[in-house]
């Protein structure tokens, strides 16, 4: 067999669709939408090269339309689970001893197949599981995954090609092995990039992983796992399983070959799953890699010298963009007096331009639906003590309705609270919240801002005057793992912007880079010496 020092396709940002009325693009995904609308898909667990349909099944609906059925999917017992880490585990074996340019050539595959075959698929599962738009499921689904996997795989090689120096008569090398035992990989609703880049980015360095995808987007995930099954990758590696997530979850933790947990999702079950594994920690062979992605209390801080116009359509697209359901969505804004209430026009002429929340199916939507029942009722309590409390005022939106779809409408709340209750909590739903300080109080709002919120994942800074701009960069550092100037703070590219934040937002492991496949790897050094001493004596010993 040949060997060699190979150098992987130069990675490259997968181009966005327009899907501009009477572009191919565009029937193509209307077609494939149709399709699945009126069809009943049933999606079984995952395991090994078993397909398991347990008999035991929930329904799944569009959130658009939530009385209307797409399909079901199976729910695992505890014997499922148990199987799917006993199935990893025998995987194990063969798939970490796979050279790695086999295991890069199976995602490189499966980045074109979304970018081919697949991409009208996957945009249409993502619009009708998550009721995204168009355009908001081509830069997820399709670009950002296919970026997921192009750029990883370059990591890998740059991870792989990182070796320390050697001295004289002496070689020393590291290898990066996979952790030993398996990867539990739990994923958020909200985006299938994320959901297909967890799972993928573990196995991608040599590992076995139970995944288990959120009840909200299974639909889109099983067209991952068909991806995955095309581009080549073996029995066992990820296995899906669906259910109770604290059953499973406890049956994984349980287990002495639990070697670590990617995730993306809430940050309260986030901090149970690490207080959990503590207290699991003696059952382990190894110390668990703990890599998560949370919550955010997302902001937009204006400088009186920031064009309104340029402000507000951060705040419009920032804000209410996949209806404010992203993590790094902006959700607390600071406006300066002067310029407050141009902005606040700008906006409201924006939101006036909307149509009223639909189906993505009708490309002129730019909002659709909340995900289920629980966010719309969530969403909809605050909106109406927003209506009754004295130190807030709806500007725009602020109603509802759930007959047909999970409808909130885009919604505007002014406070004269710098702590008010939407200024510090999450409500991931399409819900800001504006407070207006006065010009002189710049430096006064730096503070506030950085200390308002526990969570420190996106935020923004819009100015003209580069002192100012300077001057929140410093203030702002500890309180944004993702900075943005003069732009909203969603919107982070694979390869470009590494993804993450600290405090209550994470492990800031930077989804997107190599930082984050590093987590999925135990390095050992391995120093060969070529002239071996026969003598203890050292020199100084005379």
């Amino acid at each position: 067999m040949g060997k060699g020092f190979f150098q992987v396709p130069t990675a490259f940002n997968e181009p966005i669709k327009s899907y501009a009325p009477g572009s191919a693009e565009r029937e193509e995904v209307l077609q494939q939408y149709k399709s699945y609308f009126k069809g009943k898909v049933e999606i079984p667990l995952y395991i090994g090269s078993e397909e398991i349909k347990t008999g035991k099944t929930r329904p799944m609906s569009p959130p658009h339309d939530h009385k209307h059925q797409v399909g079901h999917y199976h729910l695992a017992e505890k014997k499922h689970v148990t199987q799917a880490i006993k199935n990893g585990l025998s995987a194990r074996n063969d798939w970490s001893r796979l050279p790695w340019e086999q295991r890069a050539a199976i995602f490189l595959k499966a980045a074109d197949l979304i970018a081919g075959p697949y991409r009208a698929k996957i945009n249409a599962a993502t619009m009708i599981a998550q009721s995204k738009t168009i355009h908001q499921a081509e830069i997820d689904a399709a670009c950002e995954l296919i970026d997921f996997l192009r750029f990883n795989v370059e990591y890998m090689s740059q991870i792989y090609e990182a070796q320390p120096d050697s001295s004289e008569g002496v070689w020393n090398r590291v290898e990066y092995r996979p952790l030993e035992g398996f990867v539990y990989a739990i994923t958020p609703f909200n985006f299938t990039a994320i959901a297909g880049n967890l799972p993928a980015s573990a196995a991608m360095m040599g590992n076995v992983v139970i995944w288990k995808p959120s009840d909200s987007q299974i639909f889109s995930a099983k067209v991952i796992v068909d991806v995955f099954k095309e581009a080549g990758l073996p029995d066992g590696v990820i296995n899906v399983i669906y259910g109770d997530p604290v059953m499973i979850t406890e049956t994984i933790l349980a287990s002495p070959d639990f070697a670590g947990i990617h995730f993306t999702g809430s940050t309260h079950v986030f901090k149970a799953l690490w207080k959990q594994i503590g207290q699991n920690i003696d059952t382990y062979k190894t110390y668990p890699r703990i890599v998560g992605e949370t919550g955010g209390k997302d902001f937009i801080l204006a400088h009186p010298t920031a064009k309104p116009a340029q402000v507000a359509t951060a705040i419009v697209r920032g804000a209410f963009e996949f209806q404010g359901q992203k993590c790094s969505a902006a959700s607390r804004v600071y406006l300066p007096k002067s310029t407050a209430r141009e902005i606040l026009d700008w906006v409201k002429k924006d939101l006036k331009s909307f149509n009223k929340p639909g189906s993505p199916e009708d490309m002129s939507n730019f909002i659709t639906a909340v995900i289920h029942e629980g966010s719309f009722d969530k969403l909809a309590k605050y909106i109406d003590q927003a209506k009754k409390d004295k130190t807030a005022e709806i500007v725009a939106g602020g109603n509802y309705d759930k007959s047909k779809g999970y409808f909130i409408e885009p919604t505007v709340i002014l406070t004269t609270d710098p702590k008010y209750t939407t200024m510090e909590t999450e409500l991931f739903g399409p819900v800001v919240t504006i407070y207006i300080y006065e010009d002189s109080d710049w430096g006064k709002t730096l503070k506030l801002v950085d200390t308002t919120s526990e969570y420190a994942l996106t935020g923004a800074v819009l100015a003209t005057d580069r002192y100012a701009i300077a001057e929140a960069t410093s203030a702002l550092q500890n309180c944004a793992g993702n900075f943005y100037i003069n732009d909203k703070p969603t919107g982070a590219v694979v390869g470009q912007q590494p993804f993450g934040g600290a405090r209550a937002s994470g492990t800031n492991d930077k989804a997107g880079s190599a930082q984050n496949l590093l987590r999925w790897v135990s390095p050992r050094l391995i120093k060969e010496t070529f002239v071996t001493p026969e003598d203890y004596r050292y020199p100084f010993l005379g």
